[in-house]
């Protein structure tokens, strides 16, 4: 079994996984000793110490293999040999030491900056570096050495498995992180693989000699820059020194032994401040340098060190022809070497210390600042380190004035090449940037780019802080360039970005690229990295729009946030970098999702951020951006104002003066613009323009960000120009729009295709004022370039494609060619509404929007696609309402859209002659809250056989179901808003889920139309029982449609118009009342003629006498009593005041003279004498009417359900709830009334529920337990707050919002013995939100409600006659309830002394 062999300065194991020892034929024992040569590595062995050997402990046997078989090497593949660089490398090569002291070495391969894997294809195994190519003298420095057995060897090849290294003691990292190498068993026979490079055997004494002076060298002078030990350089002198004295004057390797010394002098003259000395190894170098001519492989490093030796001695003594001749070197050195290398990159960072030098004339013969007196600072320079970190943590400005001061002093005292000077440089430059950003002197900007370039020239390669100083300089110089606008700031932070990390290979503790495998958890700089990566990737986002940047960003900015736990202090950073990368996101691909998770980011980041603290105004910006976005999404006015508020409070943080400042400004302009639109505050308005206008001003010509003031510009002076018409708006409007696009020229340009459309906007209005066809040419080819140049899933396609329907409108109204071509305007207009309706990417509230706009103008130029964008609609709006956890807030929702549109869709379809479809439409558009609801509660049960997968889709969708099922908690007041907001956004995830469960199902066979809206082949079956009578108010017209169960549905057009049909409904709501009977008569008889009469005319081909009509009413129909329509007349003598009328229930009433024109129902009763009233000769009672809200509902009704004796019923009163001023004297005797009327208790289980016992929670349990019912009591509509509808009960009100939540699918019948439980919404009237419905909804077969107040003495009467009906002959069964009401009603025809409105308020729903 091998051993590994630690490194003398490494004692932590190498491999990251135990190494497997197989069985083998070949000799287990058989060890090679690895070693990798680095000149990067700063751990080296100490001179003359070799790998150990294990005792050879193989028998004859074991030897004699090696004559049957070989090992061989056939590639070798190591990664990260440039970490921890310390000095430039010529290349890297592997040695292999077997057992018996054979040393074989791979060729020497250069590396290139953004290399991470070197793979060598020569017959060995271990890896060194080099300084030199050709000849190579020694090893060069060793990066790791080990064991290992041939048996193990094979068995990581056969398997590959890498060898992984662990860092070397106190090292974040070391160079050589994995070694990989491919080996071959092959017989002695066997020719060795073609094009393999010969092995290289060093075995002579003199070059055994050479190559050991000169290891040693390296490995002291690489121990040197690890201890900063002086005796180690020292140390490394000589041994180049001896080993340069062993290579005679044309030895082959005496230019490596030269350079090498001079490498060892020129460090010793830094280190010693001897720069008199410089001479020495300039000297040296030079004498390398022409011992190694043109073409030469290791002439250009050697021209590059020759080259920074100049520069040196000229910076210390100001010798012109030095830097004259070092720039003309470094000019040679790029012409003949890779872009990429390491020497090339070099050369270019020397050249531009060459120009710093010279451009800031540094007084070389200043010698006496070469030693430091250190005894003259007033602090050491760990002091400087803990005073700047202070001062830039803290906000105290002559604290940071003091901070500079000293900085600048302290500079003075330490030499231009004293290890303190780069620190205190780099230092420096960080409290001037923060100077910058707090008081926006431009001076101090530009001394931080300064500053940081010193820095940098004092970090060449392979200095370990060298990527440190190339970040520095970048950030500077991208500020710079967000402040002033210059683009090569931009390029050159961008090469500078690139640079460091190429720099930070793998495994380098400042590298951010590949984060999560550089910066180990627990690193303290993992999460610098990680948000240092994200914001470059986020800006090249904007700049250039390439998508995976933006992925990539959000990753590292999520995976930075949880480093920053809570109570870290950088976590508010964290949270707002995470928050805009998401807001970014949403702005890109319009996933709503991102918005609320990005506001609920920021309020986390603004807690964090108390006043005072110095993030603040970044964290109040950001949040009210992000509000404001979100107001644009959803319209909710709370955040309109919480944006005001909050960009008031960042304004206030940013005083004159400040370069920053412009941000708040221009968030506050927007914010108070928009709310002028939505408000009409004229003051809003004002303001807004003024704070544009100052916005304006602090970004000036050449500003990057003055192409978005201008555009806030712009439109705030449209909305002035709207508001006021001063045309003069309009044109400076159009100027500045034109400006802001100039600024934005590149096609790649983000916000280029935003000012193209904004431009494109008011030059179309302008045409619509003065009707240049110039400004709608212009505006149509603007729109045009926007939309190519916006990607496939970029929201704003969106709103392009909306403003090209308006300017494609304009064309066809104004007869202009819009194209040249003879395309139909109108058709190219409709087709972007519709294309901008169909992007996912724009967001549910604005496709909605859109589509309803396509339903407008569809209709008003009579377009073919005019069904289509009301289907569209349709489709928008369930979905869009669905993301909504509560039914109040749906409610609300509701209320934002056309009341009418499914009536109206099913208008468009009936003037199409499509009466199937018009049916389908007015079931999916209409009472969607309720359908909502009951989704959740579809059973699948036929999902149970089939399969795994069905059943695990049916747990999951029922899963789901249930958790959305579940009513969202009322928040009390004062919850705070991310509390409101996370909950909403938890409900927004549930939906997404529980869409994509319904989608699986649907791809199971015979589930494919699962939870669609139905088809009318399956709606017809609800007229089983009886024809179902569909109303359909709409603003085209009024209709009136027929569907029996087997035969095709009929239209029949109503000769009345919905501006009338409102108007006789407030007639009846008027009538009502008591005292105006004959008002009411009056409108009654109006809507037999205009709206019941026609209908029962068509009737007779669709029903035999006594059938059952259902009907379903929509729109203002809903607030009708269809069932007491009838043709009332007025008796002329005698007995004015009494009645008779062919209702419209079948019901006759008192009077002397009724006429009834109908073909289904026909009675006609002549005058009569004066005297006692008289019935008819003919009745009109041949129809039991009912009421249902939907087809849909009605079928569910009709689902049979388990039933046994005896029926629990239960009769529940209230007399006297809280808060209630009056009793109600009649609910005890009324729920005895009832008791006495019920069949024997083997059929009936009665329960009574008396006042003093109904409060909310009994009730409720006697609603679950109790499949009968009877409610006595008081009942209160809500037009306010439909869903907070009740009944009244002791102590708290049973609402409709708690009925609808309870499973009532077991539940035959109701009465509902109680006010105004059948009413409804007049704003959202084919919601049918009312006490009756949400029970039938609930799931109760059928229910007997009331349309307004009833009396007690009416309640008595209509209780009695109703119960006798239903049940009188011992039998239970609800279907009878709509009959029972009917003969109730009549039984009390006869009654002089019960008002009209009290007859007919009562009304049956369901089946």
């Amino acid at each position: 079994m091998s051993s590994f062999v630690p490194h003398p300065l490494n004692n932590g194991p190498p491999l990251l996984e135990e190494p497997s020892h197989p069985d083998r034929t070949h000799d287990p024992k058989k060890n090679l000793v690895i070693a990798v040569n680095n000149p990067l590595d700063d751990t080296l062995p100490a001179l003359g110490e070799e790998a150990s050997h294990p005792e050879d402990s193989q028998d004859p046997e074991e030897r004699h293999l090696r004559g049957v078989q070989q090992v061989v090497v056939t590639a070798i593949h190591a990664t990260d040999l440039t970490l921890g660089l310390q000095r430039i490398p010529a290349g890297f090569h592997v040695v292999v030491k077997a057992d018996d002291d054979i040393e074989c070495q791979t060729s020497n391969k250069p590396v290139y900056i953004d290399q991470t894997v070197v793979e060598w294809n020569d017959r060995i195994l271990l890896v060194y570096a080099s300084f030199e190519l050709d000849p190579m003298l020694g090893h060069g420095e060793v990066l790791r050495t080990f064991n290992i057995s041939v048996g193990e060897l094979l068995d990581r090849s056969e398997k590959s498995r890498p060898i992984i290294f662990q860092p070397k003691q106190e090292e974040v990292v070391s160079s050589c992180t994995s070694l990989f190498m491919t080996v071959e068993q092959r017989c002695s026979y066997e020719n060795n693989a073609a094009g393999l490079l010969p092995l290289t055997i060093l075995t002579p004494d003199n070059m055994r000699e050479l190559a050991l002076w000169t290891d040693g060298g390296h490995c002291l002078l690489a121990q040197y820059r690890w201890m900063q030990k002086i005796r180690d350089l020292d140390q490394s002198i000589t041994h180049f020194e001896r080993a340069s004295d062993l290579c005679p004057m044309n030895h082959p390797c005496r230019p490596a032994a030269l350079f090498n010394l001079a490498v060892a002098k020129f460090v010793s003259c830094q280190v010693n401040g001897t720069y008199l000395d410089l001479d020495i190894p300039i000297s040296l170098f030079q004498y390398a340098f022409d011992l190694r001519p043109t073409g030469h492989p290791d002439r250009p490093i050697t021209q590059l060190h020759l080259a920074i030796a100049l520069l040196s001695r000229f910076a210390k003594r100001g010798f012109e022809t030095d830097a004259d001749a070092a720039k003309e070197l470094l000019r040679k050195v790029l012409n003949v070497c890779h872009a990429n290398s390491h020497i090339s990159r070099a050369a270019l960072l020397a050249i531009e210390t060459c120009a710093l030098h010279r451009a800031k004339g540094m007084d070389g013969h200043d010698l006496g600042q070469m030693q430091p007196a250190t005894s003259m600072l007033p602090l050491s320079p760990q002091q400087f380190t803990d005073r700047a970190e202070r001062c830039l943590h803290g906000d105290d400005p002559h604290d940071l004035d003091e901070v500079i001061s000293l900085h600048y002093d302290a500079l003075r005292y330490y030499g231009t090449m004293h290890d303190c000077r780069g620190p205190l440089i780099s230092n420096l430059g960080e409290i001037v940037l923060t100077r910058f950003e707090r008081r926006g002197n431009e001076q101090d900007l530009d001394d931080a780019i300064m500053l940081h370039r010193d820095a940098l020239a004092l970090r060449p390669v392979g200095h370990p802080n060298r990527s440190m100083s190339l970040n520095n300089i970048a950030n500077a110089l991208f500020t710079r360039f967000k402040h002033r606008g210059n683009d090569q700031d931009l390029d050159d932070a961008i090469m500078l970005h690139r640079d460091a990390l190429a720099l930070c290979l793998v495994g380098h503790p400042n590298r951010s690229m590949d984060v999560l495998a550089l910066h180990p958890v627990g690193h303290p700089d993992r999460s610098m990295s990680l948000n240092n990566l994200a914001n470059a990737l986020s800006t090249r986002f904007m700049y250039r729009g390439n998508e995976q940047d933006l992925d990539d960003g959000f990753m590292l900015h999520r995976d930075a946030l949880a480093l920053h736990p809570v109570g870290h202090p950088n976590r508010s950073s964290s949270l707002i970098n995470l928050a805009t990368a998401l807001s970014i996101r949403f702005e890109h691909r319009g996933n709503e999702q991102d918005l609320d998770d990005a506001i609920m980011l920021h309020r986390d980041a603004l807690a964090l951020c108390p006043v005072g603290h110095p993030d603040r105004s970044i964290s109040l910006n950001d949040l009210a951006d992000a509000l404001f976005t979100r107001f644009e999404c959803r319209g909710n006015d709370q955040d309109l104002d919480d944006t005001i508020m909050l960009s008031r409070d960042a304004l206030a943080l940013y005083p004159v003066g400040h370069p920053d400042r412009s941000t708040p400004l221009n968030n506050l302009a927007n914010a108070l613009s928009t709310r002028f639109k939505h408000r009409s505050n004229e003051q809003d308005l004002d303001d807004a323009i003024m704070l544009s206008r100052d916005a304006l001003a602090l970004r000036p010509v050449g500003h990057p960000n003055r192409s978005s003031s201008l555009n806030d510009l712009v439109n705030v002076l449209f909305t002035h120009f709207e508001h006021r018409s001063n045309d003069q708006d309009l044109d400076d409007a159009i100027m500045l729009h034109r400006d802001a696009l100039a600024l934005r020229p590149v096609v790649d340009h983000p916000n280029r295709s935003s000012s193209l459309h904004n431009l494109a906007i008011v030059l179309s209005d302008r045409f619509e004022h003065r009707s240049n066809g110039e400004d709608l040419r212009e505006s149509l080819e603007n729109l045009r370039c926007a939309l190519t140049l916006l990607t496939q899933h970029d929201p704003r396609q969106s709103n392009v494609h909306r403003t090209l329907a308006t300017v494609y409108l304009l064309f066809h109204q104004s007869g202009l060619d819009s194209t040249g071509e003879d395309t139909d305007s109108l058709n190219v207009a409709i087709h972007h509404l519709k294309a901008a309706a169909n992007i996912v990417s724009g967001g549910l509230r604005h496709r909605l929007q859109t589509s309803l706009r396509w339903v407008r103008d569809a209709d008003q130029y009579s377009h073919d696609t005019e069904l289509e964008a009301y289907v569209t609609s349709m489709q928008l709006l369930d979905a869009y309402m669905s993301a909504t956890a509560s039914v109040s807030s749906r409610h609300n929702t509701m209320m934002d859209f056309p009341r009418t549109l499914a009536a109206d869709a099913a208008s468009c379809a009936l003037r199409s002659g499509d009466v199937c479809r018009a049916i389908e439409l007015l079931e999916q558009g209409r009472t969607l809250i309720w359908t909502q609801m009951t989704r959740l509660r579809t059973p699948l049960d036929g999902l149970q056989d089939l399969g795994d997968h069905a059943v695990a889709l049916m747990k999951k969708f029922r899963y789901l179901s249930s958790l959305l099922d579940t009513p969202p908690t009322n928040d009390p007041e004062g919850t705070p808003r991310v509390n409101v907001e996370a909950e909403a956004s938890r409900y927004r995830r549930l939906v997404e889920d529980w869409n994509r469960a319904v989608e699986e199902i649907r791809m199971i066979e015979g589930f494919s139309r699962f939870l669609l809206p139905p088809l009318f082949s399956d709606l017809q079956d609800a007229a089983r029982d009886g024809p179902i009578v569909v109303l359909v108010a709409s603003k085209s017209s009024c209709d009136a449609i027929i569907v029996p169960h087997k035969q095709p549905p009929i239209s029949i057009k109503l000769h009345i118009s919905l501006e009338k049909l409102q108007h006789l409904v407030v007639k009846l709501q008027r009538a009502s009342q008591p005292q105006a009977s004959s008002a009411l008569m009056k409108a009654l008889t109006e809507l037999w003629d205009d709206v019941v009469c026609p209908v029962v005319d068509n009737l007779g081909g669709f029903a035999p006498p006594f059938s059952r009509i259902w009907w379903c009413p929509t729109g203002a129909f809903n607030f009708l009593p269809l069932h007491a329509a009838g043709a009332y007349r007025r008796g002329l003598q005698g007995n004015q005041g009494q009645t008779s009328v062919a209702g419209g229930d079948g019901s006759i009433y008192p009077g002397p003279t009724t006429t009834c024109s109908s073909d289904y129902l026909r009675a006609r009763t002549p005058a009569t004498a004066p005297g006692p009233p008289a019935l008819p000769r003919r009745t009109c009672a041949r129809s039991h009417r009912s009421n249902t809200p939907s087809l849909t509902t009605l079928i569910r009704a009709r689902r049979s359900r388990d039933r046994s004796l005896p029926v629990p019923f239960a009769a529940i009163g209230q007399d006297h709830p809280a808060g209630h001023p009056f009793t109600l004297d009649c609910v005890e005797p009324e729920l005895e009334l009832v008791r006495s009327l019920l069949p024997a208790p083997s059929t009936v289980s009665f329960t009574k529920i008396t006042s003093v016992d109904a409060t909310k929670l009994r009730v409720l349990r006697a609603l679950r337990d109790n499949t009968w019912l009877h409610l006595s009591c008081h009942g209160t509509q809500n037009y306010t707050e439909p869903f907070n509808s009740a009944f009244l009960m002791r102590d708290q009100p049973i609402s409709l919002l708690d009925i609808s939540q309870m499973d009532l699918s077991r539940h035959e019948f109701t009465f509902l013995s109680a006010c105004e439980t059948a009413v409804g919404d007049a704003n959202t009237p084919d919601e049918v939100i009312h006490l009756a419905a949400s029970l039938q909804f609930a799931g109760v077969q059928s229910v007997v409600g009331t349309l307004w107040s009833v009396n007690d003495s009416t309640v008595q009467r209509l209780v009695e006659a109703f119960y006798k009906n239903l049940c009188g002959d011992g039998k239970m069964n609800s279907k009878r309830a709509a009959r029972a009401l009917h003969r109730a009603v009549q039984s009390l025809a006869g009654d002089q002394e019960m008002p009209l409105d009290q007859r007919i308020v009562f009304m049956h729903i369901g089946i």
